[in-house]
């Protein structure tokens, strides 16, 4: 048990798993919703739109929150606004806000010259967190869960029928914004875990390796909560013993999980429903 002990002796090690734990926790709910909703590009794209916010807050000297919240929840706005206005389809609209908002952080991280370190936030930077971290991921975790958990047959009805939903009377308009300031802030809140980049592979892959174990939407999540944990904090040991980016491991965790349950979900594996057939 020395090898599982050993690293909770260093301060950094104790706040990854913090984070990592949290994170964990979070990001398979808002991934649920996005699966179930077919919007897991969304999510990929709110990640990217971060950017130019991130980059305005370092050369302003603000709290990071605020800027990559506003982006954030800018991007998504000019989506819903492009698909309203036209008959562009809404990948077509997240392709172009997608590169438009990357391209323009980029530039602004140029031009401002500002001392952000690009690897750290494409690709998480875990084992460098501190406890402000801890206490704004906390923050944003009980604030999105506990939303969840108050209006959580408004969002089922919403998320299954939205006809249904907009004819006895549920803001779906304010509901769909909802969705995108909890996207936002679940990927603000991972973004130092995975990274944009990867951050996407958290938000969608705990839960769809949990959708192959379940069928029920609270069933998805639960489970999704699980191997989200246990995939941000095996990632952290693997990270710590072997020397690996901290990010990255944690999404292969998560991606190797999903790859074992696509294969042998008792229900919904690959190769065992041959087995089920060869035995019929």
């Amino acid at each position: 048990m020395n090898w599982l002990t050993e690293p909770l002796g260093y301060e950094f090690m104790r706040n990854a798993i913090a984070v990592g734990a949290l994170v964990g926790i979070l990001c398979p709910v808002v991934g649920s919703y996005l699966i179930v909703q077919r919007m897991a590009l969304l999510g990929d794209v709110i990640a990217h739109c971060v950017l130019p916010g991130l980059s305005i807050s370092f050369f302003l000297g603000i709290d990071i929150l605020i800027g990559a919240f506003t982006s954030g929840i800018f991007g998504s706005v000019l989506i819903a606004w492009i698909r309203s206005q036209s008959r562009i389809k809404p990948d077509a609209a997240m392709a172009l806000i997608f590169s438009s908002f990357f391209s323009v952080g980029v530039t602004l991280i140029t031009l401002l010259k500002n001392k952000l370190d690009l690897d750290s936030f494409l690709f998480g930077d875990i084992l460098g967190v501190s406890f402000q971290d801890i206490q704004r991921t906390l923050v944003i975790a009980v604030l999105i869960l506990g939303l969840v958990r108050l209006l959580y047959k408004e969002l089922l009805f919403y998320t299954f029928d939205k006809v249904g939903a907009q004819a006895i009377g549920l803001p779906i308009q304010t509901i769909y914004y909802g969705f995108m300031a909890a996207i936002t802030l679940t990927i603000i809140a991972s973004m130092q875990a995975v990274g944009v980049i990867l951050v996407i592979s958290l938000l969608v892959g705990p839960a769809l390796t949990a959708y192959l174990l379940t069928k029920e939407l609270h069933q998805m999540m639960l489970m999704g909560m699980v191997i989200g944990v246990f995939s941000s904090v095996s990632g952290i040991y693997l990270s710590y013993y072997y020397n690996l980016p901290s990010g990255p491991a944690i999404v292969l965790v998560s991606s190797a999980l999903f790859l074992l349950v696509l294969l042998f979900s008792p229900s919904q594996g690959i190769i065992s429903r041959r087995y089920r057939h060869q035995r019929l």
